[in-house]
């Protein structure tokens, strides 16, 4: 196989690959999210969403699945986006970037526009807040999986 060929065969370890970029983001997101005031919120607010619950009664285990399944999920995409700008671009660095940035733009959109009007019960004078401190902890969650990302593509 030549190097940057994608075929069907390689399905099952890029799924795994982006599985696991995905959880040393989502562990690296973790420590600046525990930091921010709001941080811990955005997982709250999934985990409401899905319980239809409160922000104070919502699951710390359901909090807990959605935040590390929706980390490892979006390693998945964001491997895929790489592997496929790496195609469209033909560079690694460039498509990294890219890639972190439009899956940036779409997380903070899809988490400040659809989940938490969705749920509806983050309290108005905490609402900016929640999304200020959800959008640094995605940018702490692209900048680990590029790093990560790029450093396993230099190697290959």
């Amino acid at each position: 196989m030549t190097a940057g060929t994608l075929t069907i065969d390689w399905l099952p370890v890029g799924l795994l690959a982006g599985a696991a970029v995905g959880l040393v983001a989502t562990l690296g997101m973790d420590l600046p999210m525990n930091r921010l005031p709001e941080g811990p919120t955005a997982p709250r607010v999934a985990a409401g969403t899905l319980s239809d619950t409160s922000l104070e009664s919502a699951p710390d285990g359901v909090a807990t699945a959605a935040h590390y399944g929706a980390g490892v999920g979006t390693g998945v995409l964001f491997l895929a986006g790489v592997s496929a700008a790496r195609w469209l671009l033909d560079g690694t660095a460039l498509a990294v970037v890219a890639v972190a940035v439009a899956l940036g733009v779409l997380m903070n959109w899809f988490f400040s526009f659809v989940v938490v009007p969705t749920y509806g019960r983050v309290p108005d004078d905490r609402v900016g807040r929640v999304r200020r401190d959800w959008a640094l902890s995605a940018a702490a969650y692209l900048l680990v999986a590029s790093a990560v990302v790029a450093a396993a593509l230099s190697v290959v």
